[in-house]
């Protein structure tokens, strides 16, 4: 009987999964992978595999949580009638934060589940779904051992200076300070890029550029400084989150809007970023081909902003030898990347303009004092990884 390792990422109304067999050595893409989308809504199963793809739509009753519930439900029954043979042997979650008491992945009981829920006000939005999918899958499959890997993690090797507000102490000490986070994603490129390149334990920043957006400054493939903080919505523009924003203009908000909590989340959270800007979409591939004033003005405020973050880190890690782009803008966006990279010529950067509209790995000219490339991230392999070497399996 074939042996499986299941991961899971839980949000707020979708499910990303994937299925990575064990047997010969953990396998470097899945056997099967896909969402649960529109939980809340109109839900579905999209599952990819070398068969095909496979969509099926979900009824599905009860409040969130119940649906999340019945969502995962479907999918391990769903997993055994469709891959039957296989036994899971664990399941690795994607945990958004680990604060300051976990830096290494680590297996899920009651106690340490306790301890991950205090972390909720940290990441009010990603890390309730996240404990959620774990106390699913041990109702569904209790006898399934689970392991929690934190986005947060990777940013550990900060020095307490990156890590820093410049406020009073004593919040300091109840651990209010930046985190950094997308660090999954950043640990599978920091383990791949000596493939890639002999620079690879120089001075590198990574662009994740997705819905979610962040840089993270590296030496010696670790992490220095990054641009997301305290919480996930911090440094470049989004989506549809703002992104860095003058305190300044949430005190305004607060005494002359009449916002409060719940209003300036959602503002910030959900109605900002890509989608803010332009009024139209939060989605680049749409803005992209768009035409419209208002979503080049979107697009332009992103690219600048991602450059001058860039400029940020690159003091912050002594200079610049390697530029990576990931992520589905990062990996896909050829224009942002042009936008991007033909501004950084200051710092010894040269576009080779043929290769990025090919999407090519290596995007860089020969005379380019800056190696840049594009180079697919897999959180999902990165927890399984994490799984297996923790479970021994």
């Amino acid at each position: 009987m074939a042996r499986g390792i299941l991961t899971i990422n839980a949000g707020s109304s979708s499910i990303k999964f994937a299925l990575f067999e064990l047997d010969g050595g953990l396998t470097a893409q899945p056997v099967v992978s896909g969402q649960i989308d529109g939980i809340g809504a109109e839900a579905r199963l999209i599952a990819r595999s070398p068969a095909g793809k496979q969509e099926i739509p979900l009824d599905l009753e009860g409040e969130q949580e119940a649906q999340h519930q019945a969502s995962l439900n479907f999918l391990l029954h769903w997993l055994r009638a469709h891959h039957a043979g296989w036994a899971l042997a664990a399941v690795g979650h994607r945990v958004v934060h680990g604060g300051e008491l976990f830096s290494a992945p680590m297996v899920v009981d009651r106690d340490n589940l306790r301890q991950l829920e205090q972390f909720i006000p940290l990441a009010p939005l990603h890390q309730p779904h996240n404990l959620n999918g774990i106390r699913a899958i041990a109702t569904v499959a209790p006898d399934v051992r689970q392991v929690a890997c934190f986005d947060t993690a990777f940013h550990r090797s900060n020095p307490p200076v990156a890590q820093a507000f410049a406020i009073p102490r004593e919040l300091t000490a109840e651990g209010i300070k930046r985190y950094g986070f997308h660090g999954l994603s950043y640990e599978f490129i920091a383990r791949v890029l000596p493939e890639h390149t002999a620079r690879a334990d120089g001075r590198v920043i990574v662009a994740h550029l997705g819905n979610g957006s962040s840089l993270c400054g590296m030496t010696g493939r670790r992490s220095i400084a990054s641009t997301m903080g305290f919480t996930a919505i911090d440094g470049l523009m989004m989506g549809t989150r703002s992104g860095a924003i003058d305190p300044g203009v949430l005190l305004y908000l607060i005494d002359n809007k009449g916002m409060g909590s719940a209003g300036l989340t959602h503002l910030l959270y959900k109605e900002s970023g890509l989608l803010g800007v332009s009024g139209i979409s939060q989605d680049m591939r749409t803005l992209l081909a768009c035409g419209e004033p208002a979503a080049e003005e979107a697009i332009d405020l992103y690219c600048y902003r991602l450059v001058r973050e860039v400029g940020s880190l690159a003091a912050a890690i002594g200079g610049l030898d390697v530029l990576v782009f990931t992520g589905g803008i990062g990996e896909h966006a050829a224009e942002v990347r042009r936008r991007v990279c033909t501004r950084l010529g200051w710092l010894g950067g040269e576009l080779d303009e043929a290769a990025n509209t090919a999407d090519r790995p290596r995007i860089s000219a020969a005379g380019s004092q800056i190696e840049m490339w594009v180079i697919p991230t897999n959180e999902e392999w990165m927890i399984a990884h994490h799984t297996q070497v923790l479970l021994n399996l």
